[in-house]
């Protein structure tokens, strides 16, 4: 007997117990409503995807070729909709996730407008980013299984018992539309009990992954701009632990810290770091600044000065009281905080990067391994990158390195038009096609995400509808443009009412009224000219 069985006897069972009064309650009705509705709470779901995280985690662990993906999202139907379309082109979720990411939070959720990517939008749009995405995606969930069971009627009306089967099958075996998030945290929005209380509301709502960086939080940039200042490892290791606790006060004892470092690009440091003894950690973070030897006597007023094997440093101070690190030292600071990070309660790593280069990336990590052998990757496959012109410019270095002639070429105006049918770009576009697989397999990225393409992807569409609608085309580039394409190529979106829920709601009236309930669907629904 199927699960979906044993709950419509057990409902059978409890409407007995009842009397006449539960005699309007059809038993398989209850289990369908149920089988909507699995997910009761947002702790619920996070526990459910930590799971399928951590299995996902120790896959990769076994076999580099199984990495997982995502693409960020700013919108519950935006998740939703990507989730619908994996299902329908890859017939599974399997190592599909979601990215919620704090630069389109900044740029497109917060009531302030739209904010630059510096933790300055409200601290509650990020959890309830998180908790609109899951009801879209539990709402997905509820749609396709009331497509389910209403063929699941027909073919009982019909008596049609293979295709009872078939369905029946279907809905025992149902794959949610709900998968892990990984959400951003920023640099967790102040001191360590702000970051505790806001990754609270973030798992309450349903993450089972937080990724958090090691900025400064009032200082915070995006991980792409300049001016990017961190903090000492004592301080991040407490905004770690800070996320740990919310995660095992609330019960997912396995929730997923990302730890994400920003030292490649960052050049500054609010202050120095504690150092008992030489070596020490804060020693360590210290011995990476910008200093200058003096003497005592050379002191002016108001320096601070290290003393280090019985010299005194003075570090190169910025007027905005700004610490300096030496130039050409963010790669070592990188793969000091990574090991650092791991070593202390942080279960994957981000490192921020200014290109997107396999050898470069799989260098830091190749350090990173030597001390922690397992360490993970989640990458940026950011947006930020100019990934033609990146690309090109790595291929003609190869080029040159291999003696070939690259007189053709100018390496200054790779991203030209004209060269986008040489063998160079061919070669380029071949390596962009097999970056994350080649990243996975050399570099350590257990997960690839692109932090902002939904960002991309709405402005592109609507520019192509504005041009068309407002110009000659008129109506046409609507129809051409996109509906005929939705009924073409199969998008749920052609039935918007459906899609927004239209038909649950008429099979609930049948459920709650029977013959009585007045039906949005009938005949005259205009919706029935899409099939």
């Amino acid at each position: 007997m199927t699960a979906y069985q044993e709950d419509i006897e057990a409902i059978e069972a409890l409407k007995e117990q009842n009397g006449s009064g539960w005699d309007a309650i059809n038993p398989e009705y209850v289990a369908r409503m149920r089988a909507q509705n699995r997910f009761k709470t947002g702790l619920e779901i996070a526990q459910y995807t930590a799971d399928i995280m951590r299995r996902d985690m120790a896959e990769y662990d076994a076999d580099s070729s199984v990495y997982t993906q995502s693409l960020g999202v700013w919108h519950g139907f935006i998740g939703q909709q990507k989730l619908i379309s994996i299902k329908k082109h890859l017939k599974t979720t399997n190592k599909r996730y979601l990215y919620l990411s704090g630069w389109m939070v900044a740029a497109l959720r917060s009531e302030f407008g739209p904010l630059p990517d510096q933790s300055m939008h409200e601290k509650t749009s990020v959890p309830a980013l998180i908790e609109e995405l899951y009801t879209f995606l539990r709402q997905a969930d509820a749609r396709e299984l009331d497509l389910l069971f209403t063929r699941l009627d027909e073919a009982h009306a019909a008596g049609d018992e293979t295709s009872v089967e078939f369905l029946q099958s279907q809905i025992d075996n149902y794959e949610t539309h709900v998968v892990p998030i990984i959400a951003d945290i920023d640099a967790g929005f102040g001191n360590p009990e702000a970051t505790y209380l806001l990754a609270k509301k973030m798992i309450e709502a349903g993450a089972c992954a937080i990724q958090i960086e090691n900025q400064v939080s009032d200082e915070k940039q995006c991980g792409h701009q300049d001016g990017k200042v961190t903090v000492p490892h004592e301080d991040f290791i407490a905004k770690l632990t800070a996320v740990r606790y919310a995660f095992l006060e609330l019960g997912i004892d396995n929730g997923i810290i990302v730890a994400r470092t920003d030292s490649l690009g960052a050049g500054l440091t609010q202050k120095l770091a504690v150092t008992s003894h030489p070596g020490d950690l804060g020693d360590q973070y210290n011995s990476f600044l910008d200093v200058e030897e003096i003497s005592e006597s050379e002191l002016g007023n108001g320096d601070v000065v290290i003393k280090r094997d019985g010299t005194l440093l003075r570090p190169k101070r910025l007027a905005s009281n700004l610490f300096q690190f030496r130039a050409g030292t963010g790669e070592a600071r990188c793969v000091l905080d990574c090991i650092t990070s791991l070593r202390n309660g942080a279960d994957l790593l981000w490192i921020e990067t200014e290109k997107p280069h396999v050898s470069q990336i799989a260098g830091m990590v190749d350090e990173i391994r030597k001390v922690i052998p397992d360490a993970k990757l989640v990458y940026n496959n950011s947006p930020s990158f100019n990934w033609t012109l990146n690309f090109r410019q790595q291929v003609y270095d190869l080029l040159v390195e291999q003696g070939e002639d690259v007189s053709g070429y100018d390496r200054a105006d790779l991203m030209n038009v004209g060269y986008d049918g040489t063998e160079l770009a061919q070669l380029a576009d071949e390596k962009i096609r097999s970056f994350q697989k080649d990243g996975s397999a050399r570099a350590g990225i257990f997960h690839h995400l692109i932090t902002l393409p939904t960002y991309h992807t709405a402005a592109l569409s609507t520019d192509d509808l504005a041009k068309g609608y407002f110009g000659d085309e008129g109506m046409l580039a609507y129809v051409k443009g996109v509906q005929r394409r939705e009924i073409r190529e199969g998008i749920a979106t052609v039935k918007h009412q459906n899609m927004a829920g239209s038909d649950i709601g008429d099979n609930h009236k049948e459920y709650f009224a029977g013959e009585a309930a007045l039906k949005a669907g009938g005949k005259d629904n205009t919706m029935n000219q899409f099939g």
